[in-house]
């Protein structure tokens, strides 16, 4: 077997050594937060001790010619992402996630991936960063691309530790890290509904976009519109808050029993207007946050076919809220199935690449509660009432460009969708 570098935390926090191909596989969930399925996870490593870094997760694209590509952008968005950091990886691991289809083994999996493995470590060579260890993980078993010793790496793989049992569980028990599931539950959550109610928010959808799309066309009824979705959106997170909380698949149910179609709908248009979608996005912390998230999650789950790329703007700011309030986990997935829905959608662009670069979401809350200060008369970024009237700023202006090598693998291999249904079907669309 190969020896690996031990993987540590920062110095001033507990530190953990993972020696080996089976506590990487187990390490992977407390990284992520979550068990990744059909997912390739890529993890910088920094210096001589193989300290963990930025790490980027994309959906295993199904067909092999969009592996090279993808390969190639994923080592690139890592390795210049950390860069940016001011950190270089040193070495980075791989890991290729998937659940067998009906008939299929966890060894077929790993042969059949074995490919996209080879492309990955050879995408991260030519950027002279190595790969110390590539995993596939499978039906419960692990395999190893980089030991080509049978003794400890047989070809039918090895056996997962027992869930909970390993040094890694061990010491996220003790740190209060939690694994919340598998990425399938996760994305769950914020999926389209698809049960008999998704006829009529669907017709809902309809209807509010004959009447508002007019609205938002008009440079007066654009305000007014906005003013209206954002006082509607404020009252649903009141009824949200007010409503008792329990386990998350009962919470959810009961959110989407408190928010009526055709609500959902007016709010869901609404947000599709930039500047409406910036000031709902300054409601990320304190006691706004919470109710916020949860209202951001339902009207995700209620764009409903064929308004699912509308959904980019609730999972943007469902993703906003959970990166702010410190849960980088939900805003990964959040922020990937905004990509998925409409992969050219700036906002979520930016906030993936800083959620996976590890960045501190301060910075961006601070530019946020300054536009909130500005527009609502007071000063600074304090939130202190002042006696002053001061006129309102009518846009958030945006202080963000683009940076090369953005770190957004979900945009690797899909292209915008050109073509654009009539807005009585579809609703506006007037900023990303």
């Amino acid at each position: 077997m190969n020896q690996h570098h031990e993987s540590t935390g920062p110095a001033d926090e507990q530190q953990i050594t993972l020696r080996g191909p089976a506590e990487l596989a187990d390490a992977l969930p407390y990284l992520m937060g979550f068990h990744p399925n059909d997912s390739v996870v890529m993890v910088a490593l920094h210096g001589g001790r193989g300290r963990f870094g930025g790490r980027l997760r994309l959906g295993i694209p199904q067909s092999p010619q969009e592996w090279p590509p993808v390969a190639e952008q994923l080592a690139e968005c890592l390795i210049k992402g950390s860069e940016r950091r001011g950190e270089r990886p040193d070495a980075i691991v791989i890991f290729l996630c998937q659940d067998p289809a009906e008939g299929e083994s966890g060894s077929q999996i790993m042969e059949r991936l074995k490919p996209l493995a080879q492309r990955l470590r050879t995408a991260c060579g030519a950027l002279d960063v190595p790969v110390l260890e590539a995993l596939c993980i499978s039906a419960g078993r692990y395999w190893s691309y980089c030991c080509p010793d049978e003794r400890c790496c047989p070809a039918e793989g090895n056996q997962l530790a027992l869930p909970g049992t390993s040094v890694m569980a061990a010491a996220a028990a003790y740190a209060g890290i939690q694994v919340r599931g598998t990425l399938r539950e996760m994305e769950a959550r914020l999926a389209p509904l698809n049960t008999t109610v998704a006829a009529e928010q669907q017709r809902a959808l309809d209807s509010a976009g004959a009447e508002l799309v007019p609205k938002i066309l008009d440079e007066v009824g654009r305000k007014d519109v906005a003013r209206e979705t954002l006082g509607l959106a404020r009252r649903l997170m009141k009824r949200l808050r007010d409503a008792p909380v329990t386990v998350p698949s009962a919470s959810d149910i009961n959110d989407d029993r408190l928010i009526s179609h055709d609500e959902a709908a007016a709010v869901i248009l609404g947000l599709q207007d930039r500047e409406t979608r910036d000031k709902a996005a300054e409601w990320m912390e304190g006691p706004e946050a919470d109710s916020a998230l949860r209202l951001w999650r339902a009207l995700s789950r209620r764009c409903v076919a064929p308004y699912e790329e509308h959904a980019a703007a609730p999972l943007t700011l469902a993703g906003w809220v959970s990166w702010s309030t410190g849960d980088e986990p939900g805003a990964r997935v959040a922020l990937g199935l905004a990509l998925r829905v409409d992969p050219g959608y700036t906002f979520a662009q930016l906030l993936h690449e800083a959620c996976n670069q590890g960045l501190d979401p301060e910075t961006l809350r601070r530019c946020l509660r300054g536009e909130r200060s500005a527009r609502t008369g007071r000063r600074g970024h304090r939130t202190v009432r002042s006696t002053r009237s001061r006129t309102a700023r009518p846009t958030a202006t945006r202080r963000r460009k683009t940076p090369s090598g953005s770190a957004r693998p979900e945009t690797a291999t899909t292209r915008r969708r050109s073509g654009q249904a009539s807005p009585s079907r579809r609703g506006s669309r007037s900023g990303r």
